[in-house]
């Protein structure tokens, strides 16, 4: 592996080229070059096509569940698609983790299903019941009791996006629903198929991880609704709030390419 900026930067270093560097949300050491003048910054102040930035809402999903609210969708969030259904309009959800469940949990003693190679919890995928972990790949079966203390009181935390997509059957009948993740980009001509047929606007609704949050543009979508979003800051990553940060930013802005529409920002 390697960092693509980084190996420009060397190249143009080496053949006296000229490198530019494009972002809605540069990285915070690329910023700061531009600060002490070892690099030039530009600034674009106004959206392609005069279009105004999104109204983003924060919503405190604590005060959702005091108030009797179970679902993962805050009512805002829920009303605003609502709305946007009904003027024939489309809707990006982003939730920064595949599969059904995050993870395995025993109620009991506290047991977390690893994998036995990367040390990392296991992640529930419903297509094919069973566990993969998402460093290696590797596949386990679930378990029907703890294999630590034989409790069967064991079972899944935190929704992914098949979960997400299953709610999004339920909670809107009728509605047409694409994801968009690793597990459904394993094929050559899966980004376009799927990105081509929300473009036809016959989709209401995109899920999908990061691969959605940024790049694409679309003027019938209306509203993005961002899943769990304080759940990336508790990635062990010193990088964690900046990539929150951008991610947020980049899954925001692909609302209201045309005019200005509202973007809802779900917090757990």
């Amino acid at each position: 592996r390697y960092d693509a900026a980084h190996i420009a930067r060397l190249r143009m270093r080496e053949n006296k080229g000229i490198l530019i560097l494009g972002s809605a949300t540069p990285k915070v050491e690329t910023y700061y070059r531009s600060v002490i003048g070892k690099s030039t910054l530009l600034k674009i102040t106004e959206r392609a096509n005069n279009a105004i930035l999104p109204e983003v809402s924060v919503v405190d999903m604590r005060l959702e569940i005091s108030g009797g609210n179970k679902s993962i969708f805050s009512s805002e969030l829920k009303s605003k698609m609502l709305q946007a259904f009904s003027k024939n309009e489309q809707v990006i959800l982003f939730l920064n983790r595949r599969g059904y469940h995050g993870f395995f949990l025993c109620r009991d003693c506290g047991h977390v299903p690893q994998c036995q190679a990367c040390s990392i919890s296991l992640t529930h995928h419903s297509a094919n019941k069973s566990m993969i972990c998402h460093y290696c790949g590797k596949m386990y079966h679930i378990p029907k009791v703890c294999p630590k203390c034989n409790s069967s009181r064991i079972g899944g935390f935190g929704a992914g996006t098949q979960q997400i997509e299953e709610i999004c059957h339920t909670e809107f009948p009728g509605k047409k629903v694409l994801r968009m993740d690793q597990d459904t980009t394993t094929g050559r001509t899966s980004h376009e198929r799927i990105l081509q047929e929300f473009e036809s606007g016959n989709v209401d609704i995109l899920i999908g991880t990061q691969m959605i949050a940024k790049g694409h543009d679309y003027g019938n979508v209306t509203v993005v609704g961002i899943i769990a979003a304080d759940m990336m800051l508790g990635v062990p990553d010193f990088r964690a709030s900046e990539r929150t940060f951008q991610l947020i930013t980049q899954a925001a802005g692909r609302a209201g390419r045309v005019r200005q529409l509202p973007v809802v920002d779900v917090a757990a």
